[in-house]
């Protein structure tokens, strides 16, 4: 879903048959991403569902822990997921994920096997959610997330590019060294712009100044996933999340900012209009 590179500083490059792998590898993905997210309804949940299973497992593979607890959380999470393919409403989603939680912390507790499983099951399972609520199956929940694409994916180029350009200091050298602070703040600037080109080409309902708002909280938590995932990767001692993707890593490698930005939109688009249909209280088709 994004096609995110370290910027700021030049890094190996890889071999042609190696950087060939990643073009196919990203044209084909995002093709079925957009093609998924044009159908919406069972096809999105199944996708969101895919994506928070390979999350969580990704996840588990970095942090691992007893080998019962994790599979107790794989059970939980597969129980939530099935509620949200099954299509129901935010509040009963939500709901029934704060109870795998909680029952999780309190297997995590009496088996002395931690937090840090408790913490995988909501980052992979939150986002989900997230995303399903605002596809939703209509017009509003297309551009929904389609803007959220738009800013996200603008966020992620604009940075590595604009960070190659002017470089300059480093935005957080112990966690990504190749990220300068020139990047941040340009793929923030695009994004706001992407943004509010996007408002004022569809029928947003609150003007374009409040989405363009919005796009640039989007970049910034989308960002700030991004470092997160990294800091997570660091701290494991491994260089990609996984080998899911041929040429580009993992899935979190992939979507860790994205994923970010999604419950970011949900929750404010929710503060807007609604749990329920929080796509229009955006676009108003």
């Amino acid at each position: 879903m994004s096609g995110r590179g370290e910027e700021g500083a030049p890094s190996p490059r890889p071999g042609r048959s190696n950087l060939q792998l990643r073009i196919v590898s990203a044209i084909v993905l995002g093709l079925v991403v957009l093609l998924i997210t044009y159908l919406g309804g069972l096809p999105f949940r199944l996708m969101s569902a895919a994506v928070a299973g390979a999350i969580f497992y990704e996840w588990c593979s970095m942090r691992p822990g007893p080998g019962v607890h994790t599979a107790f959380a794989g059970a939980l999470l597969a129980g939530v997921m099935l509620v949200m393919i099954l299509g129901q409403p935010a509040t009963i989603l939500f709901l029934v994920l704060a109870a795998a939680l909680l029952v999780l912390a309190l297997h995590g507790w009496m088996s002395g096997a931690g937090l840090g499983t408790v913490a995988g099951l909501g980052y992979a399972a939150a986002p989900a959610l997230a995303l399903v609520h605002l596809r939703a199956d209509d017009q509003s929940g297309l551009f929904a997330i389609l803007f959220l694409f738009a800013v996200v994916w603008t966020t992620d180029v604009m940075a590595y590019f604009t960070g190659r350009t002017l470089g300059g200091a480093k935005l957080a050298p112990s966690i990504s060294p190749g990220k300068t602070w020139s990047g941040a703040v340009g793929g923030t600037v695009f994004a706001v712009l992407a943004g509010g080109a996007f408002a004022f080409h569809e029928n947003a309902v609150h003007g374009v100044l409040l989405i363009a708002l919005i796009a640039l909280v989007l970049a910034v938590i989308s960002q700030i996933g991004d470092l997160f995932e990294s800091a997570l990767k660091r701290r494991s001692g491994v260089k990609d999340s996984s080998n899911l993707i041929p040429g580009h890593g993992g899935v979190m490698d992939r979507v860790d900012g994205l994923m970010a930005a999604a419950l970011a939109l949900y929750l404010l688009a929710a503060l807007l209009g609604g749990a329920e249909s929080p796509a229009h209280a955006l676009f108003n088709f």
